[in-house]
């Protein structure tokens, strides 16, 4: 099984089993999730929702995203020809293939696209240590 297969199945599983109840009304958010050098980027198609009907929460190495599209008021509808288009409650929560830096992340929202910029623990990063030279003193 690839990494990205192992992935997968581990953010179903948590998805599948997370703590507040679902609903059975409730649609999953698709996403795009890639990796750059400094960032995990995550984009999802939110048309329609508006900025106030989306949350998102963020710790090290998952994020959730919450939100509601609601539909505009019309005029009774005689007949209904195609009814594709989710409204209603949404969530997604992915367990992310790296850590981050949640207190940077950056989210922006335009023309329907929301974009979440996470940036990425540099693991092992070598760091110099200054050695103080102490005077013995008895």
């Amino acid at each position: 099984m690839t990494e990205k297969n192992k992935t997968n199945d581990l953010n179903n599983n948590i998805t599948n089993h997370l703590s507040w109840p679902a609903n059975e009304e409730e649609g999953e958010l698709a996403i795009d999730l890639y990796e750059t050098d400094k960032n995990l980027v995550l984009k999802a198609v939110v048309g329609g929702v508006k900025i106030n009907n989306l949350d998102i929460a963020i710790t090290n190495d998952m994020i959730t995203i919450k939100g509601e599209r609601k539909p505009e008021e019309h005029e009774e509808i005689k007949k209904v020809y195609y009814n594709e288009c989710f409204w209603g409650i949404f969530s997604r929560a992915i367990i992310l293939p790296a850590e981050i830096d949640a207190d940077k992340a950056k989210a922006t929202l335009k023309n329907g696209l929301l974009t979440i910029y996470l940036p990425k623990i540099e693991k092992n990063k070598e760091k110099t240590v200054k050695i103080i030279e102490e005077n013995e003193e008895n």
